[in-house]
């Protein structure tokens, strides 16, 4: 198993590479001894190819170049023999892995000992930075940093499950057909599709753009229509915020996920898109701000006011579900049954009151009758309601909830950022950074606060747009609901002689 963390080297050692596509500007490497982990990438050079190739794919068998989603990890296997051959298949994968060199780097210089570049320092320490093709804007705006936005804005309709199947009916999954306003060709995916976009996404720009998690995951009842209506309507969701987002919308990954030609095209853009380097705390290298150089003092403010903000709205939206959770039940449960209860005790004393054998009786008695049905009617209502209104509230604040979740990652990143340029000083009289490395630092710290301020804007515009949205529909629906029982209520009024 590839080694989670660092790789302790020394200069002049020789390691062989064992993994080339870390990305970030790390390698994974083991060294003599048969220990194995990440090096900075920048600090070591090739000095002898042990292998006959250096190529790596070249070396791999040729199963390896089969497309990996075969491997369906969100279908059941449909007997356990299938699950034991690729199991055997996979054995035999790893052990011609082993048996794959490749090329042997020498340690060249450690320019910081003992200091680990590793999180934001990756960034502004880099010596050399990647060169990607999405830079990304940020100007200068009415509210301050924003993003660049698109002329148009794209749009993605998620629609028409079907079921599918392969290995002669023994796996089945659900299809999509996912089709985006600039094209209007639809092209199709299935949930395991998404979910590689959404691991690319977050890989990519996680540390500056919170990505929030994919619908769950589930392992029976996949196929029933209810669930597979639900997915649908929160893959919709997901789709449509990614496309709602000025960066994540025109980057590379997504664009191949709405666009591509054909399967070639696809398994090409996907391999493509796993060997891009700008990711993680490398994104930052692609923002490229048009306004002065924020200071540390403003940078940090920024950053605080953000954490306390989004920390305070995941509370009250965690206490909002929470509420609409107890509601929710409330409407399904024991409120119609109360107004059952309700009916009930009209229609008794209806047939009471007619067993009195008093002539003009049967007025009172059929008006009875009649308000006892409308509370029947009423308990319906209300246990029926909460698919009409209150889940459309639950589901954006459940949207927001996962987005809320994701910026303690993406402010810690900024914060540790604050924290390594406030110890420059000390860094630099230890002689771990040169004294030319602070400015740089400062001015890739004012970047990165550029960034957060330019996604909390787009975060704030986005928040007061779908709060808008979602408690218009709430309010109209619940007046409609009113409106219906006073109805139903004037009614069973009417069946009355007014005395």
């Amino acid at each position: 198993m590839p080694g989670n963390g660092e790789l302790t080297v020394k200069e002049g050692e020789t390691i062989t590479i064992t993994n080339q596509s870390i990305g970030g500007g790390w390698i994974e490497a083991r060294n003599s001894h048969g220990e194995t982990g990440l090096v900075p990438e920048e600090y070591v050079e090739v000095s002898v190819c042990v292998s006959q190739s250096c190529n790596f794919s070249s070396s791999f068998p040729a199963a390896m170049d089969d497309d990996e989603w075969d491997d369906e990890w969100d279908d059941t296997r449909s007997s356990a023999c299938y699950a034991e051959v690729d199991l055997e298949a996979a054995e035999e994968g790893a052990t011609n892995r082993t048996e794959v060199q490749g090329p042997t780097r020498k340690i060249t210089l450690n320019k910081f000992p003992g200091f680990s570049k590793s999180g934001p320092e990756l960034y502004l320490l880099a010596k050399m930075l990647p060169k990607g093709k999405e830079k990304i804007s940020v100007y200068m705006g009415e509210v301050g940093p924003v993003w660049l936005y698109p002329e148009v804005q794209m749009e993605c309709l998620v629609a028409d499950p079907k079921k599918g199947s392969k290995m002669y009916g023994l796996k089945s999954y659900i299809e999509y057909q996912v089709t985006p306003s600039t094209t209007n060709r639809p092209v199709n995916h299935r949930y395991k599709h998404f979910d590689w976009l959404y691991e690319r996404l977050l890989e990519k720009y996680g540390s500056a753009i919170p990505i929030p998690s994919l619908p769950d995951k589930q392992v029976t009842g996949r196929f029933d229509e209810d669930f597979i209506k639900l997915r649908m309507e929160r893959l919709q969701s997901w789709m449509s915020r990614m496309c709602r987002h000025p960066i994540v919308s025109n980057s590379e990954v997504l664009q191949l996920f709405l666009n591509h030609q054909d399967e070639k095209d696809w398994k090409l853009g996907k391999r493509k898109a796993e060997k891009d380097e700008t990711v993680g705390v490398m994104i930052f290298s692609q923002i490229e701000a048009e306004a002065p150089e924020l200071g540390l003092d403003e940078v940090e403010r920024k950053c605080e006011s953000f954490s306390r903000f989004t920390k305070a709205m995941d509370d009250k939206v965690k206490d909002l579900l929470a509420v609409g959770h107890d509601h929710w039940k409330r409407c399904t449960g024991p409120l119609p049954k109360q107004y059952q209860k309700i009916a009930k005790a009209f229609q008794n004393l209806s047939t009471v009151f007619s067993s009195s054998g008093y002539q003009g009786e049967s007025t009172l008695t059929d008006a009875l009758t009649a308000t006892g049905k409308t509370y029947e009617e009423i308990a319906t209502i209300i246990s029926e309601q909460p698919k009409k209104d209150l889940h459309f509230l639950v589901e954006t604040n459940l949207e927001y909830k996962g987005i809320l979740g994701c910026f303690p990652e993406t402010i810690t990143v900024h914060k540790a950022a604050i924290d390594k340029l406030k110890d420059a000083d000390k860094l630099v009289a230890t002689n771990k950074i040169s004294p030319h490395d602070k400015p740089v630092m400062a001015k890739r710290v004012s970047n990165m606060s550029y960034a957060l301020q330019a996604e909390m804007n787009h975060f704030h515009s986005n928040r007061i747009h779908d709060y808008n949205r979602v408690m218009q529909f709430y309010l109209e629906e619940q007046v409609k609901l009113y409106e219906t029982i006073a109805g139903k209520l004037r009614a069973a009024l009417q069946q009355y002689t007014t005395l």
